[in-house]
């Protein structure tokens, strides 16, 4: 097996996959040009990917064309040329001005990288068709929402990430087709439900796990179709309204309550692979899918592996982000909207195909190569227009040039990203130091980076050594806003009727980090509304636990707690819960 060229573990490159880098590879000619196995092990390639890709941290910057202020991805520091994204779309500049020669006397990441540091770039990444929602990043069709992340179609929604066709939530997380929800987690179709995860169908109800169909419940674990119930057990109308009363009126109750679901949590057994209506998958929050292995986050796909938030696709490795539809996709980050035959790309969309080691080239291209910021262009390279037979010429020569390299076959490095790591959803998933991703992902210690090099040396990975010259960082400085007062979180009040209408003017100190962020007049109507406690940690600090409560982006072999029989699943053996194989699980809970 070979050795991962960034963590040095062992990896398999099955039979099934050599298979499909071979049908991926580009036919120039009549000539296939194979792409090359990976270097990189499953793992380690999808944190190159996410180097790529910042959802929530956002700047104010001026814009390079217009000089006006405007938010952005990009912060004012970054060595970029970028624009409105309003004036980036549309036809007011070229993006063929910046076109290039080939030059054969550099690596092709070099001059890829000058590429991209001449061509603008747009403020956001994929925002469109919003309404008075500036704050929100990977979003479209939005009204009236405020710090939303990769989220579509929704209205009076604060403070979440992957939330598509919700109102008026809050906080929450992977949730769809809700409403009046706070601090939710892979929730679908609920309706004033709070503090719970993976429910479908509930309403009036807090502090649920996994429950289907259930209303006016608190503090329940794997319910269908009940009402009125208080840990499992029924209770009358006038029970539950004394416990949401007092849960939502004192903190030590609220964390008693919080202590029990825990508990009966663990005596509940929970699904190997999270989702429905599968055949031969392995991953987890997988739903309609067929033949996918070591998926995440999918539904609707067919014979793909090492995939993330992809859908309505086929025949695709390596890709995150977000299909609908894609077909023959290869180590790409956010590609989506009808892409066939894209490989080694980033942010492509709207039927793209043909393309490789391309940037935000949309609209119908096709048969690019190392492009940023095309629309409607065919045979083009490094932004330089190629007629057909010219195109298909330069093409293998450049292919072997990139071979020489090191080049051809693997994703944009990480230090070619235009974030900082820490700005970025790898920090998230794979957190490291400033020292370690200053020394590009490896040990902090330089001696013991210093062996890590030589025995990859030894093992034959000098070309991409060349690129390590340490990732990205960005420093944090956290903006204090003018205000007449701050509060320690700790010190707010614990019931939302004893907290004043100034707190909207006022800084409150994250409890946790000391970071400080404000209580705007939206959210505090619907804390009111809902009876609900303010937050007493800022936002980050609240979307990292809700993170921490869903299962990891890994794999693991144990053993169905019932059965007996062998399964893969995210629950790593030493974890505490119960965990049963589906046969099981539906037999136990329905």
């Amino acid at each position: 097996m070979p050795t991962c060229s960034h963590c040095r573990q062992s990896f398999s490159i099955p039979e099934e996959d050599l298979k499909f880098y071979e049908l991926v590879s580009p036919l120039i000619g009549g000539k296939k040009y194979s792409i090359p196995p990976p270097t990189h092990c499953p793992t380690c390639r999808r944190q190159r990917r996410l180097a790529w890709r910042n959802e929530k941290t956002l700047y104010r910057r001026m814009c390079d064309y217009s000089k006006k202020p405007i938010l952005s991805i990009y912060s004012p520091d970054k060595p970029f040329t970028v624009y409105d994204s309003e004036i980036w779309n549309s036809d007011v500049w070229d993006p063929m001005m910046y076109g290039r020669e080939i030059d054969w006397n550099r690596p092709f990441f070099d001059q890829w990288n000058d590429l991209h540091h001449a061509v603008p770039l747009p403020s956001f990444n994929l925002r469109m068709q919003n309404q008075n929602s500036e704050y929100t990043n990977l979003s479209a069709r939005n009204k009236d929402c405020y710090l939303i992340f990769a989220s579509n179609d929704n209205e009076d929604c604060y403070y979440g990430t992957y939330l598509h066709r919700n109102h008026r939530t809050v906080d929450c997380f992977f949730t769809f087709d809700s409403e009046s929800c706070y601090q939710c987690i892979d929730t679908y179709n609920c309706n004033r439900v709070f503090f719970s995860e993976y429910c479908r169908n509930c309403s009036d109800s807090a502090l649920l796990f996994n429950c289907q169909g259930c209303q006016n419940c608190i503090g329940c674990v794997n319910l269908v179709n009940k009402s009125h119930y208080i840990g499992n057990q029924p209770c009358t109308k006038e029970e539950f309204e004394e416990q949401v009363k007092n849960i939502f009126n004192s903190a030590a109750a609220f964390q008693a309550a919080e202590q029990a679901l825990q508990v009966l949590i663990l005596q509940h057994p929970h699904k190997a692979i999270s989702g429905h209506s599968n055949e031969n998958v392995t991953g987890d929050h997988i739903s309609n899918c067929r033949n996918l292995q070591e998926c995440f986050d999918v539904t609707h796909d067919e014979d793909c592996r090492y995939c993330v938030w992809l859908h309505q696709s086929k025949n695709c490795y390596d890709c995150y982000g977000w299909g609908l539809t894609g077909e023959l996709g290869l180590e790409n980050h956010l590609t989506g909207n009808g892409f066939y035959n894209v490989q080694f790309s980033e942010s492509c969309w709207n039927n793209v195909s043909n393309l490789l080691y391309c940037r935000y080239c949309l609209d119908t291209s096709s048969n690019l190569f190392g492009c940023i910021g095309l629309r409607h262009k065919e045979y083009c390279i490094l932004n330089k227009q190629y007629t057909k037979e010219e195109y298909e010429a330069l093409l293998p020569r450049l292919i072997d040039h990139m071979r020489r390299h090191g080049e051809y076959g693997e994703f944009f490095p990480a230090q070619l990203s235009p974030y900082g790591y820490n700005e970025t959803v790898a920090q998230e998933y794979f957190p490291l130091s400033e020292a370690e991703v200053r020394n590009g992902g490896w040990p902090a210690d330089r001696s013991a980076a210093a062996d890590h090099a030589s025995a990859l040396l030894r093992q034959g990975y000098g070309g991409q050594l060349l690129l390590r010259e340490g990732w990205n960082w960005r420093t944090e400085i956290d903006e204090v806003p003018k205000v007449a007062k701050t509060v320690a979180g700790s010190q707010l009040p614990e019931s939302i009727t004893d907290v004043p209408d100034e707190i909207v003017e006022w800084v409150v100190a994250c409890e946790v980090t000391g970071k400080p962020f404000r209580i705007t007049p939206q959210e505090l109507q619907f804390y009111r509304d809902m009876g609900l406690p303010l937050p007493r940690k800022c936002f980050d600090t609240r979307h990292k636990e809700r993170m921490s409560k869903r299962t990891p982006r890994y794999l693991w072999d144990r053993k169905c707690g019932k059965c007996g029989q062998g399964i893969r699943t995210s629950y790593h053996p030493s974890r505490p819960e119960v965990v049963y194989c589906e046969s099981c699980y539906l037999d136990e809970v329905h």
